[in-house]
């Protein structure tokens, strides 16, 4: 601003200097005519110049917008299929008659337990414990006499009596003898019965049973067996 007014300055003391010089060079013209005229003129110029360098340079045109593109109308080609229908189907079997499913075994089949609850005579029933002695397979001298022990144990639901003893199964080979047991064995207490057996007098291998009874001669429990080897 200080700029333009020192600029104006310097065209105001030129445009009187040329009106000075005017008022010689003609003597009949009107000297504050020409003056003013000059200045005028050298004005109107600075004044267009200063207006050219200050008017500013008008902004940019601001674009408009795009306009909004729709999306196309959908069609059979832009269209996703939708999914095909799944229709179950139910499938019926009929079971094959007068056909017997036989499972195959293989291996060792196991041995069966003995229900030892079958074995018992009214409240009476008896379980082998072990073979105190002489266990199956025993070597013995021939004519001796051996004296073999199992240990039982009463599983009935009643008292073995006094008089309950031994009765035979099978002996073909012993001349075997007993006695009664001689005490009251209560329900799962365990006691020992006991056989004499004459061995044979030549060599083999012999066997006997025997079961223990009560008073009335009924035998009840596991059959007490032995086994043994005669040799000379």
């Amino acid at each position: 601003m200080i700029l333009n007014r020192k600029f104006l300055l310097l065209f105001v003391i030129a445009a009187l200097s040329l009106t000075a010089c005017g008022g010689s060079a003609d003597e009949d013209s009107d000297p504050n005519a020409v003056g003013t005229g000059a200045v005028e003129t050298l004005v109107a110029g600075f004044f267009a110049t200063q207006t050219a360098m200050v008017t500013p340079t008008p902004l940019s045109t601001n674009t408009s917008l795009p306009t909004n593109t729709f999306l196309p109308t959908p069609t059979t080609a832009n269209t996703i299929a939708p999914l095909a229908t799944w229709t179950p189907v139910v499938v019926y079997y009929s079971a094959t008659a007068n056909v017997a499913l036989v499972p195959t075994v293989t291996g060792t089949p196991p041995t069966a337990t003995p229900n030892t609850g079958a074995l018992g005579f009214g409240c009476n029933n008896l379980a082998l414990v072990r073979d105190v002695n002489y266990p199956s397979g025993t070597t013995v001298k021939a004519g001796e006499t051996i004296t073999k022990t199992w240990k039982v144990q009463n599983t009935g639901s009643c008292n073995w009596e006094i008089n309950y003893a031994l009765v035979i199964i099978q002996d073909e080979n012993f001349r075997s003898t007993w006695s009664r047991i001689g005490k009251v064995v209560a329900p799962g207490s365990w006691a020992e019965v006991s056989v004499v057996l004459e061995v044979p007098k030549h060599d083999g291998t012999f066997a006997g049973s025997w079961r223990l009874a009560d008073a009335g001669g009924n035998a009840f429990g596991a059959t007490l067996s032995v086994s043994i080897v005669v040799v000379e």
